[in-house]
C-alpha cells in the first residue's frame, strides 16, 4: 500500500528543486538594460572667419604663397578674400588656397584635380607660366595678381597693376602741364622693358620729344651714370625714374633740379615722400580712397595691417562675385562677361579688362610733397566707350 502522505512531500520537493534551478538560470543571464535615449541635436554658433564648406558653390582656386619668404603676402591677400566672402554674405562661392612656395605648377595641378573652376593667382610673376601649363589645357580661366603684362594667353587675365599704364597716366599729365621733352632712366629686365613702351606710346601721343631712354643695372654707380648720361644727350624738361624708393633716392640727386617722373613703384614709399631731391615729383598709382577704410576692418577681424596688395585679393572676389550671378553649376567660368566695356568697381577704384585680358585701372597722378604725398590730380570715377587713355 502506498501512503499518499509521501506522494505529495516529493512533489513538494521536486517543484521546489525545479524553481530554484529557474532561479539560478536567471542570475547568470542578466536583463538587458534598456537603451538610452537619442542625444538632442545641438546647434552651435558660426565661428568668425569660418566659411561653411557645403558642396552647393562655385569652386575657386586661390594660388598664392603660404609659406616661405613671401607667406605674409600670401596670407593677407588670402585674408582679404575670406573678409570679401564675409563682407557680401556669398552664398554661391567656396575659395580654397594652394600654396605655390613649393611649386605654383603642382599647386594649380592640385586645385584643377580638386575641381576648381576658375584660379585667382599666382602672385609672383615667374609662376604664371607654370599655372598656365596646366589651367590652360583643363580650360579652367585664371585671374593672375601679377603685373606681369607680357603674359599673352587667352583666358589668362592681368589683374594686378600694369607699369606701363602709370607710365602712360604720369606723361599725361606732365604733357598737360608743359612737359615737352623728356628722357628716362629704366633698370635691365622685363620691368624695364614694359616700361619703355609704355612710356615710347604715351610720348608719341602726347607729341612729346623723348631725348633718350638709358638701361642700367641695379647698382648704385650704374644709376648716377645712367641719369648723367641722360642730361648729356641734351635739354630735358623731365626725367622718368622707372624704379623704386631705393634707387630713385639714390639717383635723384644727379637730376640737379630737373623733374622728376615715377611708377607705381612710388606708392606708399616713405622714403620717396621724405627725399628732398625728389620733391615736387609726379607719379601715377591707383586711389587710396577707399583703402583706409579697407585697412580698418582688416585690421578689426584680422589683427594685423594689411600691405597694399592686399586689396587684390578682396576685389577679385568681387569680380568674381559679379561675373558669377549667371553662373551656372556645372559649366565653364563665363569669361566673357569680364570683358565688360563699363567696368567693375573695388577697393582700388573702376578697371576693365581690354582686349589681351590686361586690366585697365582709373590712376591718380600723386606729387612728392614735404614729408608726404599730395593729390594733383584724381582717378576718373567711370569708363568711356573709348579705350582708355588717360
Amino acid at each position: 500500500m502506498i501512503k499518499h502522505g509521501n506522494n505529495n512531500g516529493l512533489i513538494r520537493r521536486a517543484v521546489m528543486a525545479g524553481f530554484l534551478a529557474l532561479l539560478a538560470g536567471c542570475a547568470v543571464v542578466p536583463k538587458p538594460k534598456p537603451a538610452p535615449p537619442a542625444p538632442r541635436p545641438v546647434e552651435v554658433a558660426p565661428q568668425a572667419n569660418v566659411l561653411p564648406t557645403d558642396a552647393d558653390r562655385h569652386r575657386i582656386a586661390l594660388l598664392v604663397p603660404m609659406t616661405g619668404a613671401y607667406a605674409n603676402v600670401g596670407q593677407a591677400i588670402a585674408n582679404a578674400t575670406t573678409k570679401a566672402l564675409l563682407d557680401t554674405n556669398a552664398k554661391n562661392l567656396r575659395i580654397t588656397t594652394y600654396d605655390t612656395a613649393n611649386g605654383a605648377g603642382p599647386a594649380a595641378a592640385k586645385a584643377i584635380g580638386d575641381g576648381n573652376k576658375l584660379i585667382l593667382g599666382p602672385l609672383n610673376a615667374e609662376d604664371v607660366t607654370a599655372v598656365v601649363a596646366v589651367a590652360r589645357p583643363a580650360h579652367v580661366p585664371m585671374i593672375t595678381f601679377s603685373s606681369d603684362a607680357g603674359v599673352a594667353a587667352r583666358d589668362v587675365f592681368v589683374f594686378g597693376q600694369v607699369p606701363g599704364q602709370s607710365v602712360a597716366r604720369v606723361i599725361a599729365y606732365a604733357r598737360a602741364h608743359g612737359i615737352t621733352a623728356i628722357g628716362a632712366i629704366i633698370p635691365a629686365g622685363a620691368y624695364g622693358q614694359r616700361v619703355a613702351a609704355g612710356l615710347s606710346n604715351a610720348a608719341r601721343a602726347g607729341n612729346m620729344r623723348l631725348t633718350d631712354i638709358e638701361t642700367y643695372e641695379r647698382t648704385n654707380t650704374s644709376v648716377v651714370s645712367a641719369i648723367r648720361r641722360v642730361k648729356a644727350k641734351g635739354q630735358v624738361d623731365a626725367i622718368l625714374i622707372a624704379d623704386g624708393a631705393r634707387i630713385a633716392t639714390y639717383a635723384a640727386p644727379s637730376a640737379n633740379g630737373v623733374r622728376l617722373l615715377g611708377t607705381e613703384l612710388w606708392a606708399g614709399e616713405s622714403a620717396i615722400a621724405q627725399s628732398k631731391a625728389l620733391r615736387g615729383g609726379w607719379f601715377a598709382t591707383v586711389s587710396d580712397d577707399r583703402f583706409g577704410t579697407f585697412e580698418r576692418s582688416y585690421f578689426s577681424r584680422f589683427g594685423s595691417h594689411p600691405p597694399r596688395v592686399a586689396t587684390l585679393g578682396y576685389d577679385a572676389v568681387l569680380l568674381t562675385l559679379n561675373v558669377a550671378r549667371g553662373w551656372k553649376d556645372g559649366t565653364l567660368f563665363p569669361t566673357a562677361k569680364l570683358y565688360d566695356r563699363d567696368g567693375f568697381i573695388g577697393i582700388d577704384g573702376v578697371f576693365r579688362f581690354n582686349e589681351f585680358g590686361i586690366a585697365e585701372r582709373a590712376l591718380e597722378v600723386r606729387e612728392v610733397g614735404t614729408g608726404t604725398f599730395v593729390k594733383v590730380s584724381p582717378a576718373p570715377e567711370h569708363f568711356t566707350q573709348n579705350d582708355y587713355r588717360q
